[in-house]
């Protein structure tokens, strides 16, 4: 923090100083003879608060704010902004002020504060632009002594300048870039920062053939997003790279002049999915920052993401709540939650142990709770549905009761597609979990503590999830197995899956205490079944899953049918063939303000009758009686009743997205 300061108190200096020399230089230049010392002998006067007046307007325009090393043409605008303002200044001072007042003379004069304007521009962004390049030639020579891959470039202009400036700030290492393929024909023949646009992608293999030719091999290829969007042809590009066998990594962010862009391995998810949800950076930092967290089931792959989310937004603690020790070891030791300024701790407990949750809650005083601990697997919780009950219900309970005594402002609790006209025990269990909050929320206050739920697709990469399974039965040769030809689903990643459930959290919690927010629905206080209580990402069209097996086939280099068989073994228990994202019932909400995301009214019983409902499903699981248990849920959930038929049918989508 003290170098910080150091150096800004230098820059301030640095400034002042070169407002100070260009009046004396426009002087200087501007007046000869008896002219200079007449206006020199009064600067003394003058010139103290022009400079003081200047460094106000330099840090109401952001000269502050940038490092030099990262100076660009928004920071010269600016440059340029401020100056026009001090030269404005300076013609009122002179024209209206000081020298019909004072001196009976124009102090400077038109020509002089014209010749100030271009000097004060030189002398504030000259230094600026000679130290960028300095630290652009010094790079450039750091790559060049150190042992660099020779790398081939591939996507459209601007993705590839924040890569080349990753790689000259030394955010991205071992990347030595020899050219440049660009799908834009504009393009061709151009330079970037001082590498060459080489030809299309298309070229691929006939610029890695010239390059090798002229003694440079390549070494390794870097795909920007532009390169793997679905225009772009990326399968082309893949089949390309194993052909050549060149390893082929992709960015994944593409953060401010390139801090925070991070290369990865390709994998054949990054290719099966529509454009990501943009998120709301600002709102979430503006939310997270200085917040204390719990995230239940933290140590799981939505879990984690969250918690590692979390802290990327500026929460100042983070509490694990894990039931698996190797999980909670796990997550504790990811690199997104190890050296940061957050307080990232971890305790083993249950969700079902009440008691300790609530000593837990309570000891760390969160102002956000995210519920994420759960049983998810069909076919386990179909066999073994007293467990899903005891979990899924009663620990989602648990986590509610001891959310709202430890005063926390929000809950988030984790909720799936499969929730609504449930057909599973995975279903039901997650409806009447979501019922139960919603039932609590109606109770708060404008300015209590809020309960929504959020509800997920298929997340990419999360245990169990189909595009791993895929994956594993592709590399043993197949055959690729489906429980229904005609069965689709929605998908998403885990970044969107835990993006999505802080800004429900955010909106949740804006809702209730700020009735002039923009992303409100009316300014008035909202009773509790108007709030918004249910939140789901717009995920586009659902894909088929035969169609999601085949591609996936088809990019591991095989054709299906021919070299990996795909095999229908039939639909398993508690499965249907189209997941739907809301209740017939469920009243939309229009969430003005944040895209990407919908969310609906509340749908639930009082809370006299759940208790009455949880008494019986206590008894029932005591008693292992499943029968008991499903009656509960037929009477709470009534389109359970219909779940014989309803995994054979395809309900309507058109609510969907």
């Amino acid at each position: 923090m003290r170098r910080q300061i150091l150096k800004t108190a230098t820059i301030i200096v640095h400034d002042l100083v070169a407002t100070a020399l260009a009046v004396l230089l426009t002087f200087a230049i501007r007046f000869d003879g008896p002219l200079l010392p007449e206006r020199l002998a009064h600067l003394p006067v003058l010139l103290p608060p022009f400079v003081a007046c200047a460094g106000l307007v330099y840090r109401a325009f952001g000269l502050y704010r940038t490092k030099w090393r990262f100076a660009s043409l928004p920071d010269l605008a600016n440059i340029v902004r401020a100056v026009a303002v001090l030269t404005l200044l300076l013609l009122v001072l002179d024209y209206v002020l000081v020298s019909p007042v004072l001196f009976g003379i124009y102090f400077f004069g038109k020509i002089a504060i014209g010749l100030y304007f271009v000097l004060q521009i030189f002398l504030l962004g000259g230094p600026r632009l000679a130290f960028r390049y300095l630290k652009y030639s010094r790079s450039r020579q750091s790559l060049a002594r150190a042992a660099s891959t020779p790398t081939l470039l591939i996507g459209r202009g601007h993705d590839i300048e924040v890569v080349l400036r990753a790689i000259e700030s030394g955010a991205v290492r071992k990347l030595d870039p020899k050219g440049i393929l660009s799908p834009r024909a504009e393009e061709q023949g151009q330079t970037m920062r001082g590498v060459p646009v080489l030809g299309a992608v298309s070229d691929l293999e006939e610029v890695v053939a010239g390059m090798a030719a002229r003694g440079v091999p390549i070494r390794r290829l870097v795909a920007t997003p532009s390169a793997l969007a679905p225009e772009a042809e990326p399968e082309a590009l893949i089949a390309k790279a194993r052909r050549l066998g060149l390893p082929l990594a992709r960015v994944t962010s593409l953060g401010d002049a390139g801090r925070g862009a991070e290369l990865a391995p390709i994998e054949i998810e990054d290719l099966l999915l529509r454009p990501t949800v943009a998120i709301d950076r600002p709102r979430l930092e503006h939310f997270l920052t200085g917040r204390r967290v719990v995230v239940t089931g933290g140590g799981g792959s939505i879990g984690s993401e969250i918690c590692a989310r979390a802290v990327a937004f500026g929460a100042s603690a983070v509490l694990v709540l894990e039931s698996s020790e190797p999980a909670l070891h796990g997550v504790l030791s990811r690199p997104g939650l190890t050296g940061t300024e957050a307080e990232v701790s971890g305790v083993i407990a249950d969700i079902r142990d009440r008691d300790r949750l609530f000593r837990v809650l309570r000891d760390f005083r969160p102002d956000y709770v995210f519920h994420a601990a759960a049983l998810k697997q069909v076919p386990y919780l179909e066999r073994d549905w007293s467990e899903g009950i005891k979990t899924n219900v009663f620990g989602s309970v648990n986590v509610a009761d001891a959310t709202l005594a430890a005063g926390a402002r929000a809950l988030v609790m984790i909720s799936t597609d499969k929730a609504i006209e449930p057909v599973s025990q995975l279903g039901v269990t997650k409806r009447f979990a979501e019922m139960y909050a919603q039932a609590l929320d109606a109770d708060r206050g404008a300015d209590e503590t809020r309960l929504v739920a959020v509800r997920f697709g298929n997340v990419l990469g999360s245990v169990g999830s189909v595009v791993p399974v895929f994956k594993a039965q592709i590399a043993r040769g197949g055959p690729v197995t489906l429980t229904h030809p005609d069965m689709v689903r929605y998908f998403m990643t885990v970044r969107e899956a835990a993006d999505l459930v802080l800004t429900a959290a955010s909106h949740a919690d804006r809702e209730a205490r700020d009735p002039g927010a923009p992303d409100r629905l009316a300014r008035e206080p909202l009773a509790g079944d108007q709030r918004a209580a249910v939140y789901v990402l717009k995920m586009g069209q659902p894909v088929r899953i035969r169609d999601l097996a085949e591609r996936m086939i088809r990019l591991a280099g095989f054709e299906p049918g021919e070299d990996i068989d795909v095999v229908v073994t039939g639909a398993r228990p508690g499965e249907r063939l189209n997941e739907i994202l809301f209740a017939h019932d469920e009243p939309m909400v229009n969430l003005a303000g944040i895209d990407g995301v919908m969310a609906a009214k509340p749908v639930f019983a009082d809370r006299a009758q759940l208790a009455t409902w949880l008494d019986r499903l206590a008894a029932a699981v005591a008693a292992d009686d499943r029968a008991a248990a499903d009656a509960v849920f037929e009477e709470a959930i009534p389109d359970f009743l219909r779940r014989a038929g309803a995994a054979a049918e395809a309900p309507a989508l058109s609510r969907a997205g």
